[in-house]
């Protein structure tokens, strides 16, 4: 089983890719979406959940989303269509670091899909070539709530993948940004979004004996628990930010 089928069925009880909540989600979205009219770009869009999110009780707003998922994509494409969105919301099957548009965007997301660049900083220079004058970007990286140990190094992370909160944070700022809003995952958010991701798709194994990928759903989110449970639990953190362009 490819792994953005893995991703697919761990996310289907936890929609948003990263350990935000139903709450955290509307309110970053009430402080970050523009009123009126606007034009938003979601680079690393999956399902196009953010922007289905933004556009539903607001008529005034269009949208972009971008990713590489086809099968993402397509779903997102069907659940825009039910929810009446479809000739607001475009979704394109598209690798994020091509893409160009004609017009600029008012606001740029780009959370939980930072790697598509490279990292954060090359992200946020992707998201300043489509910000029209004034805009905003919205975006969500991991840092270290503490030093990386040994557990979480053996999970996979590297020491110098990720700096503090405060250093992050200087170092948004020196690059020319500025923080408008922030907000900081907390302990509950991220355990909810483990559970779910590794409960979602072991469930699903379970339920579907007969499907051949349902031994490499199961070897996975037994892999990612324990590399959460033993590993990054409590030391990765993840913050998101509403970043505006300094003069």
């Amino acid at each position: 089983m490819d792994r953005q089928r893995i991703s697919a069925i761990a996310h289907g009880d936890h929609p948003i890719a990263a350990p935000l909540s139903e709450e955290s989600v509307a309110r970053l979205l009430d402080r970050a979406v523009p009123s009126g009219t606007g034009r938003l770009l979601d680079l690393g869009c999956g399902t196009g959940t953010w922007l289905r999110r933004a556009l539903a009780d607001r008529p005034g707003l269009r949208a972009d989303g971008v990713d590489t998922d086809a099968a993402a994509i397509a779903a997102g494409r069907e659940a825009a269509a039910a929810e009446g969105l479809a000739d607001r919301l475009a979704l394109h099957v598209r690798d994020a670091t091509e893409f160009t548009a004609a017009v600029p965007y008012d606001l740029v997301l780009c959370v939980g899909a930072t790697h598509a660049f490279g990292g954060l900083f090359p992200a946020l220079e992707a998201a300043r070539r489509h910000l029209a004058p004034g805009g905003g970007v919205l975006v969500g990286d991991g840092f270290w709530e503490r030093a990386p140990d040994r557990g979480t190094l053996e999970a996979g992370f590297a020491a110098d993948e990720y700096d503090d909160l405060a250093t992050t944070v200087d170092r948004i700022t020196a690059a020319g940004w500025a923080p408008v809003y922030g907000h900081v995952s907390t302990g509950a958010e991220w355990d909810e979004y483990e559970w779910s991701w590794t409960g979602t798709l072991t469930r699903w194994a379970l339920d579907h004996p007969e499907d051949p990928g349902g031994e490499a759903a199961l070897r996975a989110a037994s892999e990612h628990r324990a590399a959460w449970l033993h590993g990054y639990r409590g030391t990765l953190g993840f913050v998101t930010l509403l970043l505006r362009r300094t003069p």
